[in-house]
């Protein structure tokens, strides 16, 4: 008759199937949970700001947080009114032409110093990452001493200029990284059947790294339309821009938080956009899998 070796180690059951998937359930649903309320928690202030926008200065004032009111237009027409129309276009025509500069400096760099390596390649990186180790202030008074002996002060070039040179080396980097992704195979694959560098960058590099440049310009979007130290020290009147003019809603009679929301909505709106109709792209492209 066999009997139980006592000194033998007793090991635990596993777990049946149904009880093993309804811990992981109840995790993912917890996790779910969480995410929501971070999501929802970080969402929160941009959705005040969207519906204060559409309330009276009367109901954006109270003490007390007002959920419910009588949605209205009138700040957005006051606001536009009062003359943020031209901060929009000039931030609008800097940031776009700032950025295809950016692009057609940077791309064709960043090709050269990834799949057609130059000579002093990791001293032309190193130039480029270290001018962004430079803290604007510390050169805010020369730009200004000498855009001023240009004439060039309260002028939209002058950013566009200096948004250029603000996001190029940013570019550069992220382009480069883009770059790297692409097999050297296929250009040598394609100079093989009598294709020039020129086409082959076209019709065989470009369309690969396509969520790259999405992903790139819309990072130099972003920077230039929000940059605020440069525009508020070289612009006035004429070429004020968005974040400037935003700052005109703040008087010593106090916040107008229904104005200031509704400019805060009309300013956010074209980067908000740019990002939807970008987003695939843009996923791909800071993901890099765009090639893999």
């Amino acid at each position: 008759m066999a009997t139980a070796n006592p000194a033998a180690p007793v090991t635990a059951p596993a777990p049946e199937p149904d009880v093993a998937r309804k811990r992981v359930d109840g995790k993912g649903v917890g996790l779910s949970a969480l995410t929501w309320i971070l999501g929802i928690g970080f969402f929160f202030p941009v959705l005040w700001m969207v519906l204060t926008a559409f309330k009276q200065e009367r109901d954006a004032a109270t003490p007390t947080p007002k959920f419910f009111f009588s949605p209205t237009l009138d700040e957005f027409r006051s606001v536009l009114e009062s003359g943020i129309g031209t901060a929009l276009l000039n931030s609008l025509f800097a940031t776009v032409v700032s950025t295809v500069i950016v692009l057609a400096l940077g791309v064709p760099a960043a090709f050269a110093l990834s799949l057609r390596p130059v000579r002093k390649t990791k001293d032309a990186l190193f130039f480029f990452i270290s001018t962004k180790m430079l803290p604007v202030v510390a050169a805010i008074i020369p730009l200004y001493v000498i855009v001023g002996k240009l004439g060039m002060l309260d002028n939209v070039w002058t950013l566009v200029i200096l948004y250029t040179a603000m996001n190029l080396p940013i570019a550069v980097w992220m382009m480069r990284s883009f770059f790297l992704e692409v097999p050297g195979e296929l250009l040598e694959a394609a100079s093989l059947d009598g294709a020039s560098t020129f086409r082959s960058v076209r019709e065989v590099i470009l369309p690969l790294v396509s969520p790259g440049i999405a992903a790139t310009s819309l990072i130099c979007v972003i920077f230039a339309w929000n940059e605020f130290f440069l525009a508020v020290n070289m612009t006035a009147v004429q070429a004020q821009t968005i974040p400037v003019a935003l700052v005109g809603f703040e008087s010593g009679e106090g916040l107008f938080w229904a104005k200031l929301s509704a400019a805060s909505v009309l300013a956010a709106l074209p980067v908000v956009v740019c990002g939807w109709i970008a987003q695939n792209k843009l996923v791909r492209g800071l993901s890099f899998g765009a090639i893999k």
